[in-house]
């Protein structure tokens, strides 16, 4: 038999090495279907691959074969994407977000456990983002998709509900908890989002629909937190840095959506896409009078 790498390589061979390398090894789709996920079932996971997965929305696109005198036939092709599926592509505007959204909560926790006080935040925001990750980390457990992807879960699931617990249980903490100002009806958040997400979804499953029901949610949940500042009126540094970083990772995630359909081929999430431009655009106000203390070195205030 002949060496397959140098059969490859063969000048009466046209095709290029990785074609002809499958076409040497290649063996009947049926052999090797029982050895490796379906390309379908990576996809679909790769959707949810971001962290706050976001994330959440990213796919690999399945490539076309070749054409000419160099195609494979079917079973071979079907072979070849099985042992090297496309995944998605972390780039740097969405780690910058990634860690931009990690760094809010960082923040806001640091300044739970050390100052003991949650003056300024509201337990209705922190409530919804709770319930936000609760939903859509459904398969945290089932599927695996990357020691970082898992991590992440992992972090935001755990920060989100001791904020929660902090802000109603800790005995010091919850004093400072302002609840005559944190009156937005939150619930009522809720079941328009949970209804939407029944009419609007990509598939018709519990999983899917509680996954999209998590970005319309996440896209309103920083309403009351908005309000409770406009509020109190003034607003201490941490508070502010926290809403700003918020509002950071998710501007962030909209250009590595831009960036990645310019980039990859049929790109186009358009429930996130639009989810996350309604979410960006509740922040615009407070980045105008955020930009505008940090010009004038002065406090930051919201107007009523």
């Amino acid at each position: 038999l002949a060496d397959p790498e140098s059969a490859s390589l063969s000048p009466r061979d046209p095709s290029p090495p990785s074609l002809s390398l499958a076409r040497a090894h290649a063996v009947p789709l049926s052999s090797r279907a029982r050895f490796s996920i379906p390309l379908a079932t990576r996809v679909k996971q790769g959707r949810r691959g971001g962290a706050r997965g976001e994330e959440e929305e990213d796919g690999g696109s399945r490539r076309s074969p070749p054409s000419s005198s160099a195609d494979l036939d079917g079973e071979i092709w079907e072979a070849a994407l099985r042992i090297s599926p496309t995944a998605p592509e972390m780039n740097i505007f969405r780690l910058a977000g990634d860690m931009t959204h990690l760094m809010s909560v960082v923040l806001l926790l640091l300044k739970i456990r050390t100052i003991k006080s949650c003056a300024g935040i509201s337990l209705k925001t922190q409530e919804l983002y709770a319930l936000v990750f609760a939903t859509r980390y459904l398969d945290i457990i089932t599927d695996f998709i990357s020691l970082y992807n898992t991590v992440m879960k992992v972090v935001f699931l755990g920060s989100s509900f001791s904020i929660v617990w902090y802000m109603r249980r800790h005995k010091i903490v919850r004093r400072s908890y302002d609840k005559d100002q944190d009156t937005f009806r939150h619930h009522f958040l809720v079941l328009p989002c949970l209804l939407l997400a029944l009419l609007i979804n990509e598939k018709f499953t519990f999983r899917e629909i509680m996954w999209t029901f998590s970005l319309y949610l996440e896209a309103v949940a920083i309403l009351p937190q908005l309000i409770l500042l406009q509020r109190t009126r003034n607003i201490d540094n941490l508070t502010g840095q926290y809403v700003f970083l918020l509002g950071a990772y998710r501007a962030l995630y909209i250009i590595n959506w831009i960036y990645r359909y310019f980039t990859e081929p049929h790109y186009v999430h358009w429930i996130p896409w639009l989810s996350g431009i309604v979410q960006t655009l509740l922040y615009a106000d407070f980045f105008y009078y955020y930009f505008l203390s940090w010009k004038n070195n002065v406090r930051l205030q919201l107007p009523a």
